[in-house]
């Protein structure tokens, strides 16, 4: 920082040096923020009671099925979850030994996204023994060509 002195002629400068004012100033605002007392909030909510007798397991050891609704549920096994149970049912069948077999099927009329979401939790999942079931049913014979079954 460059201070003037005033000027070089002699006279006497006639501006207050507000620097150390400044300075002090600076000083009394940190001291205050300091001694400010921290203000705490808290919100007291009754929490539920853990259950002492847990739920059984939904996960099969051999083969879990997923299927996608018409209504945009996902159901696991035949019971409607949302994604993050399905997260916690991945990871626990991940850690398994041996791996379950996983199984996806969206019904015909499934929405696109929630499929695609479906399918982007399983790959960041990690799940290895992973497989499409139920193609078959929409699978159409009429090819259209010549010497292949109309069906």
């Amino acid at each position: 920082m460059a201070m003037s002195g005033g000027r070089d002629d002699g006279t006497p400068m006639m501006e207050m040096n507000t620097t150390p004012l400044i300075d002090v100033m600076l000083v009394l605002l940190i001291m205050f923020i300091i001694t400010i007392p921290v203000a705490t909030h808290s919100v007291d909510i009754d929490l539920p009671a853990p259950n002492p007798n847990p739920p059984e397991e939904p996960i099969d050891p051999v083969k879990n099925k997923i299927v996608i609704t018409q209504m945009g549920e996902i159901l696991w096994n035949g019971s409607a979850i949302d994604q993050s149970e399905l997260v916690r049912n991945l990871e626990i069948s991940k850690a398994m030994q041996p791996e379950p077999e996983l199984q996806f099927e969206p019904e015909q009329f499934a929405s696109y996204d929630l499929s695609a979401k479906v399918l982007n939790i399983i790959k960041v999942s990690g799940v290895t023994k992973f497989g499409f079931v139920g193609n078959e049913k929409y699978r159409t014979f009429n090819t259209g060509g010549p010497g292949n079954p109309i069906g």
